[in-house]
């Protein structure tokens, strides 16, 4: 009898174009890495933190000098004090106390700062933890473009830093979108592979700066000439 042992066969995937590890379809090259969508986004947040903190500062001058003017006070239109002094600079109260929405935006900016770096670090994390930071991003953006459309069409008056802070919170909702889908593999279902289809052909850098350029549109059109009065 012959030792001869028939080789079993090796562990493969069900398809060629399936990875074992189930990230099929998932774009590859640089620009859909860890590393490049969460500097991205670390940026983003690093720039909205700062202007969270400036805002902070602005609003404690305020507090103890009413009468004041701040560097950001640049006309009728262009007005940091008149933001900070409407009530919708402050919508969170708590126990007959009120928090003005800088320090929301120190604390939540500080968290997606943190999440990047883990991120560029390419540590692993649960899936549910992905999840939830992608619904955090989306929270901090409509927060952030429901108190810039409450400056344009009620208050009548454009925070500078405010504006920094709107830009920074939409390009690092974009980051994130992006390395939820290419790195973070998700979601995992019926859409899936549609979305990895949208950024492995690039159609996310047209959709963004259509985005932008569709946000700045508003503002100009809205308070164009009174920016520069």
């Amino acid at each position: 009898m012959s030792n001869t042992q028939t080789p079993s066969p090796s562990i493969v995937s069900d398809s060629p174009t399936r990875p074992a590890d189930g990230r099929a379809g998932i774009p590859a090259g640089w620009r859909h890495g860890a590393v490049w969508t969460y500097l991205v986004m670390l940026l983003a947040s690093a720039a909205a933190l700062v202007a969270s903190l400036v805002l902070s500062a602005d609003t404690l001058q305020l507090a103890r000098h009413p009468e004041s003017k701040l560097g950001c006070d640049i006309n009728a239109t262009l007005s940091c004090s008149a933001v900070a002094e409407s009530w919708q600079a402050e919508i969170i109260k708590i126990g007959g106390l009120s928090y003005p929405n800088a320090f929301l935006g120190i604390a939540a900016e500080s968290v997606f700062v943190t999440v990047a770096v883990i991120g560029m670090a390419k540590v692993a994390v649960p899936r549910w933890f992905a999840a939830c930071t992608w619904l955090g991003g989306l929270a901090a953006l409509a927060y952030a473009y429901w108190l810039t459309s409450q400056s344009l069409f009620v208050i009548e008056a454009l925070c500078p830093w405010c504006l920094v802070l709107m830009a920074s919170t939409t390009i690092q909702f974009m980051a994130l979108s992006h390395a939820t889908v290419t790195v973070q593999a998700l979601p995992s279902g019926r859409g899936a592979a549609g979305l990895r289809t949208y950024y492995r052909l690039g159609f996310d850098l047209m959709v963004d700066l259509v985005w932008i350029v569709a946000v700045a549109t508003v503002i100009l059109v809205k308070d164009g000439p009174a920016l520069f009065l």
